[in-house]
């Protein structure tokens, strides 16, 4: 079809000639349109596409499969692309060979605190660090295949740690726009559900969280929020009085992290009921996921 083609005037009648015109526009207009993919691109089927998940979500460590694979990839490319993310799995498998290193004290701006903990268990020997270290490497792979660049404190290559002040310190160093430490509480039967841990405010010795508050609080609550709906947990029924926040001042990973940081307490491995959840492998994947959209409604907001 030629587009702006003229035509002599004809010296008889116009009839036939602008009946036959109408047909070939008509048939040539509907091809073009049938042509064309359904996004409106100037592609044909098969062609060249965007919004392509991006390729880059592989790595080490990343052997866990990938929740959420029939989810659209976002119009705009990955929307992570250029963020920093600091995930810290809580605690070390191996801390409990280490007990004389992990026990020493070191400085959290307004007091001194162990090192490190071996962390909790379920009743079947279920480490906690063994949870966190899993649901981080999930959480890792989703958030890579948003185009975050992902930095762990840990992935289980250390003997011990590292401590808290240097789990801070990993976010710090890395200018995380956005970082989580994952655990599991160790409370008793019949205290149920997660809750996210917020920084307070502790202006102390080397601590001072005055400019993370505020963002960490809504890194909090977007977390939360997404954590819930993706895993169907219910938010604590012991700490936050129902709305799965807390705030605390004596935890170190918070009190020295000078970029918006937040804990969760993904459920209580000493309840049986929560405890079947942390150690099913799809209620975890379903974890890294709620932590990921929490995270990337934070970053995206």
């Amino acid at each position: 079809m030629s587009n702006g083609s003229t035509f002599p005037p004809p010296r008889r009648s116009r009839g036939p000639l602008l009946i036959v015109l109408a047909v070939v526009v008509a048939v040539g207009v509907g091809g073009w349109l049938l042509w064309r993919p359904p996004g409106g691109g100037l592609f044909p089927a098969g062609g060249p596409a965007s919004g392509s998940p991006s390729a880059d979500g592989g790595g080490a460590g990343d052997d866990a499969p990938t929740a959420g694979a029939d989810r659209p990839a976002p119009a705009g490319g990955p929307r992570l692309k250029g963020r920093t993310v600091l995930l810290d799995p809580g605690h070390n498998p191996r801390n409990r060979d280490h007990t004389r290193e992990i026990a020493r004290l070191v400085d959290i701006g307004n007091d001194r605190k162990e090192c490190d903990t071996t962390g909790t268990a379920t009743d079947g020997g279920y480490a906690e660090a063994e949870f966190t270290l899993d649901v981080v490497r999930r959480a890792r792979t989703l958030l890579r295949a948003e185009g975050a660049r992902v930095v762990l404190t840990q992935d289980g290559d250390r003997p011990y740690g590292p401590c808290v002040d240097g789990r801070a310190a990993a976010g710090n160093t890395a200018h995380a726009d956005a970082a989580v430490s994952v655990h599991a509480d160790g409370s008793v039967a019949g205290n149920r559900g997660f809750h996210v841990i917020l920084p307070a405010r502790v202006t102390a010795g080397a601590a001072d969280t005055s400019r993370i508050v505020g963002p960490s609080r809504d890194l909090g609550e977007r977390l939360a929020d997404r954590f819930a709906a993706v895993t169907g947990s219910a938010r604590s029924n012991y700490v936050g009085h129902g709305t799965g926040l807390d705030v605390r001042s004596d935890l170190g990973g918070l009190n020295l992290s000078t970029v918006p940081k937040v804990f969760i307490e993904c459920g209580n491995m000493r309840d049986p009921k929560d405890a079947a959840q942390l150690t099913d492998a799809q209620w975890r994947e379903k974890a890294a996921r709620g932590i990921t959209e929490g995270i990337t409604d934070f970053l995206t907001r």
